[in-house]
């Protein structure tokens, strides 16, 4: 696994041993930060971020600013490794071992805001992940933000009614919608 273009582009990254993570290929990655065009200056947070991957490639195309949220110890050790490999400091990467929604309500009382929010949690729970997020993501995402969602196509991740999905992309079985804050 490897972030795939921009500043950091071909850098290889560190999974979490054992099956438990699901990291997003490169190919998904690469066409879903092609369709998101520049993030010059943008605050990102990786939810359910495993390796930290998607945050990274956030980073290296531009991001000011990554949050990572993982409550699994090899996870968030993996996260640790790679933005040390990538000598990121804390201006530009956080780290946090929480759960995403224990997150996402500390962030919201501390009024965090976001402009993208990356969204990958295991596929099995997805469909009532779905329910419990979507208000929580809603209230952390800035004026203009956006939400990209990772599924499987078979039991995607619905964040509607407080995010409906403005673009839905298949590759194989994987499911990548975004969702736009458009007020």
């Amino acid at each position: 696994m490897r972030i795939v273009a921009g500043r950091y582009g071909g850098r290889r990254l560190t999974a979490p041993r054992g099956g438990a993570t699901r990291p997003t290929g490169d190919r998904v990655r690469e066409a879903l930060f092609q369709r998101l065009g520049p993030l010059d200056g943008q605050c990102v947070l990786d939810l359910f971020a495993g390796s930290g991957a998607l945050g990274l490639e956030a980073l290296s195309r531009g991001a000011q600013h990554a949050t990572f949220v993982d409550s699994a110890p090899a996870a968030i050790t993996a996260i640790g490794a790679n933005v040390a490999t990538l000598r990121l400091d804390e201006a530009h990467a956080e780290v946090r071992r929480q759960d995403a929604r224990a997150f996402l309500r500390g962030a919201r009382a501390a009024g965090r805001q976001y402009d993208l929010v990356l969204l990958d949690p295991p596929y099995r729970l997805a469909a009532e992940l779905g329910r419990e997020l979507s208000p929580l993501i809603a209230a952390v995402l800035a004026p203009g933000g956006r939400v990209v969602s990772e599924s499987d196509r078979r039991a995607p991740l619905d964040l509607a009614p407080d995010l409906p999905p403005t673009d839905e992309r298949r590759y194989g079985d994987t499911l990548i919608r975004t969702h736009e804050r458009t007020e």
